[in-house]
């Protein structure tokens, strides 16, 4: 797939730069985002942000995109697709610094990159899970027609306690007859 650009009303979700470690750091480096997510640790150690970024393979299937805010440019968060080309599928990740919470920022940048996946990346269906005890992100999934598909209860081991994540799917017919 190709490392495009995507602009929404508000948005700008773009490839990521080394210049957008140091608002990286800083809002990854929040607890809550690392409690919501499988892979942010706390506390997040000094210039991990420059080495995630610099981890970006410009040859990988997976899709990273930075979210920014229209005129602004900086990062405020991050939104991506892990692409399984032969299963025509890719699974959405995402995380939002904690002072954009609440204004329909990641669901506006969710709903631009699953139209990506299914108009231009060769993607049948969209999935993507959450923990249990962050309902929001649920929320997120519902608001772009994704269905419910199941609790995987003690899936994983967050901070060592056993934590239940919710999946949900969208094919690219339902998603077609939504739009």
């Amino acid at each position: 797939m190709p490392r495009p650009t995507l602009t929404t009303e508000r948005l700008v979700l773009r490839p990521f730069v080394l210049a957008d470690a140091p608002a990286v750091q800083r809002l990854a480096g929040d607890r809550e985002i690392a409690a919501n997510t499988l892979l942010i640790p706390h506390p997040y150690p000094e210039g991990a942000a420059e080495e995630w970024i610099k981890g970006h393979d410009e040859q990988s299937t997976n899709q990273i995109f930075a979210i920014s805010l229209r005129g602004v440019g900086e990062a405020i968060g991050a939104i991506g697709l892990h692409v399984e080309r032969k299963h025509e599928r890719a699974e959405i990740g995402y995380w939002l610094g904690v002072p954009y919470w609440g204004h329909g920022y990641t669901t506006e940048a969710a709903r631009a990159v699953v139209g990506y996946a299914f108009a231009e990346g060769g993607i049948n269906r969209v999935f993507a899970y959450h923990f249990r005890c962050n309902p929001a992100s649920g929320r997120v999934l519902l608001k772009l027609g994704m269905q419910p598909e199941g609790t995987m209860r003690q899936h994983i081991v967050k901070w060592g306690e056993r934590v239940d994540v919710d999946y949900y799917g969208i094919i690219r017919e339902d998603w077609e007859k939504r739009s």
